[in-house]
């Protein structure tokens, strides 16, 4: 069972849909020991890093996703939830994350010059590393965006996508923990591929 981390920011109707349509169990929850209790977590989230952050400091849940997140249990992390698996972000002051990934969270305007932010729209996804939830993805494959800030490539980085600067698409840890900055879910077919690949880990 994937337990979707529901903390009062965005829409979870199409994410629950994909996973439906794949056959992938799932509940849309707040609750930390529900959290505790699934297989799999997906942190999804649109708005601003830093009241995102507090909403899931005031309900409980942040020292559970890092817990379960230390034990070894897959977790996703898709748009503002993965921005918040990184340390930090500098959107409107600065803010700490849940530190599960190394890197930070950037103003996509500082790095497009002339180009229109938010980011909006499909962009090809271009594979660095191995990765897990890249197993079905074909390189070069369009993903859907909608972000105003991003986690510029690094280390961390098994996919990117180039908009005035080259944008983490695909975080990972190395282990367990996932992240992308674009919507697997609104990614047509190719997205679906992702969540699938998510679900067998």
């Amino acid at each position: 069972m994937i337990a979707v981390v529901d903390y009062g920011v965005g829409n979870l109707f199409s994410l629950t849909a994909s996973l439906n349509s794949l056959g992938l169990g799932n509940v849309v929850t707040g609750d930390p020991a529900m959290i505790a209790a699934a297989d799999r977590i997906i942190l999804p989230g649109v708005g601003a890093f830093g009241d995102a952050m507090d909403k899931l400091r005031d309900k409980g849940l942040e020292n559970v996703l890092i817990s379960e997140a230390g034990k070894g249990k897959p977790f996703l992390g898709i748009c503002l939830g993965m921005q918040m698996l990184h340390e930090e972000s500098s959107e409107y002051g600065r803010h700490k994350g849940l530190g599960l990934i190394p890197g930070r969270v950037e103003p996509l305007k500082a790095h497009t010059s002339g180009l229109k932010v938010p980011a909006m729209g499909w962009n090809a996804l271009k594979a660095v590393k191995e990765c897990p939830i890249l197993k079905y993805f074909p390189d070069g494959g369009y993903v859907y965006y909608v972000h105003s800030y991003f986690v510029p490539r690094g280390a961390s980085t098994a996919a990117y996508s180039e908009y005035g600067a080259e944008v983490s698409g695909v975080t990972w840890n190395g282990k367990n923990v996932f992240g992308t900055q674009f919507h697997p879910e609104k990614s047509g077919n190719d997205g679906l591929k992702i969540l699938r690949a998510f679900g067998k880990l």
